[in-house]
């Protein structure tokens, strides 16, 4: 059995999954995990954990752990729309990045001013254990946190 921590990657206010208002998240299709919910302004969304960039758009991108974790960071809700408005890209897929490290600058008020919704899920991927996912403090009291704090912890 490992622990994995997994990071908030912006600043926000921390909530759980089953509050994002996009079922595949909400209901954990893709994975199980957390969120935050950014400031209206331009933030830099860093790595979560440390690892290889599996997958990099400039919306989201998946890190693999070397414990074989992927871990998933959605900027934004529907954002794929965009093709990479309001996003600038700082690493490249293939990259070994360590937690903590800047990924994509995210231009928030762009996004709401697409109408739509700049949350940002945290999960890990085909996670199919709810109860394997702790949350941070912060996520169950709906605190601000910064990017870095700690978000919630996998135990598999």
């Amino acid at each position: 059995m490992s622990t994995t921590p997994v990071l908030a990657p912006v600043a926000g206010r921390a909530v759980p999954l089953s509050d994002v208002p996009d079922p595949v998240f909400s209901a954990g299709m893709v994975g199980y995990g957390a969120a935050v919910d950014p400031p209206r302004e331009v933030v830099d969304a860093v790595a979560p954990v440390s690892g290889k960039v599996l997958k990099l758009m400039p919306h989201a991108f998946v890190i693999m752990t070397a414990d074989n974790v992927g871990v998933l960071v959605h900027l934004g809700l529907d954002t794929v729309a965009l093709d990479g408005e309001g996003f600038t890209t700082h690493v490249a897929q293939g990259d070994e990045v360590t937690a903590g490290e800047k990924m994509i600058t995210y231009d928030v008020p762009a996004i709401a001013a697409n109408g739509l919704n700049p949350i940002v899920p945290v999960v890990v991927m085909d996670l199919r254990q709810a109860d394997a996912i702790t949350p941070a403090e912060a996520v169950l009291e709906g605190a601000v946190i910064a990017p870095g704090d700690g978000l919630f912890t996998l135990t598999a």
